[in-house]
């Protein structure tokens, strides 16, 4: 299929891509300005982040349906970074720095680190991201009046942690900001439920941009029945108007240089980097498993694309981007065919704040709460905890500690304490997997499966320091791939003094794989001749048929 589409014009496909481009950009556009909002930074940075994600990204990437902008998995790592910088200006350097440290990434084919990190280690990553956009939104929908901008401008960080700001914002309701938000956010719990059980053009209809109508649609009943106070100044949008296009280029930021030399300015880099492109191709993945013609996108491509992305997105004063899965899913559910699609939806994501800023300054910013909080809560659904609860501990477990690492200290600390509980259970189950012993009537069966390591020495010594005299003894390495020589030395040991027990040793190995064996062992060099020792070349059915002969013997 990919070479269908390389010999053809990248506009052949316009009929399909143009229709996509509007319904992602509907969807993107209040993504953008939550997104922002969530990250504490200006809105217009989410837009430029999107047009930057749109258009730089799709026209770099490999990806045919993939589409990139400001992700919700962010705005943790952006509202806390900005609070330590204490300047947006600082932070677009942070974004110039993460995307040279993709563009290294992607250059150094790293694009499989996705593939090294347990899954449970990021579901855990994904549910705490959507905890802490339930958390960190809940002041923007109850109208928080304690966290507005002095002067109806745009705030930077509000005062305290997520937390104190989640108990702080209920003293401080906003009844018209409070009754917009929670309609917003009932409606789009009851639309997700019609439309999962609907076909054909209703799945098209964007949901995020029915809730920027309602929002705004509430708001000017409010205004014009008195019903409740309208909201105004702080509790809406605010982008920046422009009367021509030389001011409008002027809205644009530029990073302050000065802190290049900050070291907390390259650690946030690397967390950003780190986790933007993780997400970026977790991702690319779902997205290649949805395309209808199974194109494969290049992952080392797809890190410099990102890397490339966030440079720009940076320079001009733009928050970070990533491949989302959202608008993402949005592109090919409306049948978009190339990358033009992607393109096409920044370029109107560009349009709409040039020429329309006035129609988007009229969203509430409560009615963008409800979509992230909505967001968050796909992200941390209830079913999702008790899915891995019935896992079992070694997957539930890491997908727990994560979450709470991530709470109590910053995503990048969670990922890395998740991935350590992960490695730990990966290595226990090894552990436990890698000796398999049974006993009966003086009969031991000593089964080496996979790999066995150094960490395995005290559990096989033990074992076989209880065989009794007059024993009979199978080891079976036919199993196992890999055989540390710590355990190998532990069982010729054992078969050389066999013979002062009078304990008969059978040790059955496979032609295929030299363990390290020494060659007095192989010869059945035990000075009484108590060793009988199988060596065989055996195909995969002749152990299983072994397997199942040996085991009721021992049982």
């Amino acid at each position: 299929m990919n070479a269908q589409y390389k010999s053809k014009s990248i506009f052949s496909n316009l009929a399909a891509d143009l229709p996509s481009s509007i319904v992602v950009f509907l969807v993107a556009l209040p993504l953008c300005l939550g997104v922002a909002l969530a990250s504490n930074a200006p809105l217009f940075s989410g837009i430029i982040a999107g047009v930057c994600g749109g258009i730089i990204v799709g026209i770099v990437s490999g990806s045919q349906l993939s589409v990139s902008g400001p992700a919700a998995g962010l705005t943790a790592i952006v509202a806390s970074a900005i609070l330590t910088l204490q300047s947006f200006e600082a932070f677009l350097v942070v974004v110039v720095l993460a995307g040279l440290i993709q563009l290294i990434l992607g250059f150094a084919k790293l694009g499989i680190i996705g593939d090294y990190i347990p899954t449970s280690v990021i579901k855990g990553m994904l549910a705490a991201i959507g905890l802490i956009l339930i958390i960190n939104q809940m002041p923007q929908l109850l109208g928080d009046r304690s966290a507005l901008p002095a002067n109806d401008e745009e705030s930077i960080v509000p005062a305290g942690n997520i937390f104190v700001n989640f108990f702080k914002a209920f003293a401080h309701i906003t009844p018209g900001a409070l009754a917009i938000g929670i309609i917003c956010l009932v409606f789009h719990f009851i639309w997700e439920k019609i439309v999962v059980r609907k076909k054909g053009f209703i799945k098209l209809i964007p949901a995020p941009l029915l809730i920027v109508f309602l929002g705004i649609g509430l708001n000017v009943l409010f205004a014009s029945t008195g019903l409740l106070p309208a909201l105004s100044g702080g509790y809406l949008v605010s982008i920046p108007q422009a009367g021509s296009a030389k001011e409008f280029v002027s809205f644009f930021t530029s990073p302050d240089w000065s802190v290049i030399g900050n070291t907390q300015v390259w650690a946030l880099a690397l967390t950003v980097a780190l986790v933007a492109s993780l997400e970026s191709l977790l991702s690319l993945e779902a997205v290649d498993d949805m395309d209808p013609f199974q194109r494969v996108s290049p992952a080392n491509r797809e890190l410099k694309a990102q890397g490339l992305g966030n440079i720009v997105s940076g320079l001009l004063g733009g928050i970070p981007v990533t491949s989302v899965i959202v608008r993402s899913s949005a592109n090919v559910n409306a049948g978009a065919k190339t990358k033009v699609s992607a393109i096409l939806h920044g370029l109107l994501l560009l349009s709409s704040v040039a020429f329309i800023p006035f129609l988007l300054n009229l969203i509430p910013k409560t009615a963008l709460a409800a979509i992230l909080i909505f967001t968050g809560y796909k992200l941390a659904k209830p079913a999702l905890f008790k899915l891995y609860y019935q896992k079992g501990w070694d997957q539930f477990l890491p997908f727990i500690i994560t979450i709470v690492a991530i709470l109590a200290t910053d995503l990048l600390k969670g990922v890395i304490i998740g991935i350590a509980v992960g490695l730990f259970f990966a290595f226990r189950s090894n552990f436990r997997k890698a000796v398999f012993v049974v006993t009966g009537n003086k009969k031991y069966l000593f089964r080496l499966r996979k790999d066995v390591s150094f960490l395995n020495k005290a559990l096989i010594k033990q074992h076989l320091e209880k065989v009794p005299e007059g024993a009979q003894v199978i080891i079976d390495a036919l199993r196992a791939d890999y055989i540390d020589k710590d355990i190998v030395e532990v069982i010729e040991d054992f078969i050389i003094h066999a013979p002062l027990k009078n304990i008969t040793v059978q040790l059955e190995t496979s032609g295929f794989i030299d363990h390290g064996f020494s060659d007095k062992i192989l010869a059945n060099d035990n000075r009484d001749g108590h060793l009988r020792r199988t060596y065989t070349r055996v195909i995969i059915s002749t152990r299983q048929k072994k397997e199942s002969k040996a085991t009721p013997e021992f049982a």
